[in-house]
């Protein structure tokens, strides 16, 4: 058996890129749960779903983007980590959501694995505090990651102003633009859809928010 295949049976979780040959692979991680990760891997995969055939490989162990999917129809396809390996080739890009807070050695294979890592965090501080013991962990890897801030308050609320300050000055990557808090997201999963497919007046105000990251990641 190649080490490799052997290595995600032994860890479904886990999809390296050694076993893929995909244009662009993109994982979405995070040390805190609540943060956004599955919706940020779903709508990232419905941004490149526009550009070539895309796979959203759900490694959460809750299996929201699989769960999503059942309520409704997606554009593209949703697979589990072992039909993912299989199916991985037929596909240009690739997006693997990933369970909340792996392991040291999981991280390690995830950040490999892939062509960008995408962290989510909410602009609390204990959200931001995960974060930055994420980014210390990644340190010695030298991953491409950046940093996505989610479910922003709407103003006056600061606190996506001060979590976007605060990262730039430690000098960490962070994407231009961030992800409103908006209840158009909630009906989007209730309805198995992306939010760009929710006749909703708020969502496209809120599809905007991914398809700007997916622009910085793949114009």
């Amino acid at each position: 058996m190649h080490e490799t295949s052997k290595h995600l049976d032994e860890n479904p979780g886990i999809i390296c890129n050694n076993y893929l040959s995909e244009k662009m692979i993109i994982t979405v991680a995070a040390f805190k749960g609540g943060v956004g990760k599955s919706t940020t891997a779903l709508h990232l995969a419905t941004y490149l779903q526009n550009k070539a055939d895309t796979l959203l490989v759900d490694g959460d162990l809750n299996r929201s983007a699989l769960d999503w999917s059942n309520r409704g129809s997606l554009p593209f396809k949703v697979a589990d980590e072992k039909q993912g390996v299989s199916l991985a080739k037929l596909y240009e890009h690739i997006v693997i959501d990933t369970p909340a807070r792996p392991e040291p050695s999981e991280l390690k294979t995830i950040a490999k694995g892939c062509d960008l890592l995408v962290i989510p965090t909410t602009p609390d501080a204990i959200a931001l505090a995960a974060t930055l013991q994420m980014v210390d962990a990644l340190k010695q890897l030298k991953t491409n990651y950046r940093i996505l801030l989610t479910l922003i308050p709407p103003h006056p609320n600061k606190a996506g102003e001060e979590a976007r300050t605060a990262l730039e000055g430690a000098g960490l990557p962070i994407f231009k633009w961030g992800i409103r808090r908006l209840a158009v997201f909630q009906r989007a999963a209730l309805e198995g859809v992306p939010v760009n497919a929710v006749k909703d007046s708020k969502a496209q105000i809120a599809w905007r928010c991914y398809a700007e990251i997916g622009k910085e990641i793949l114009p």
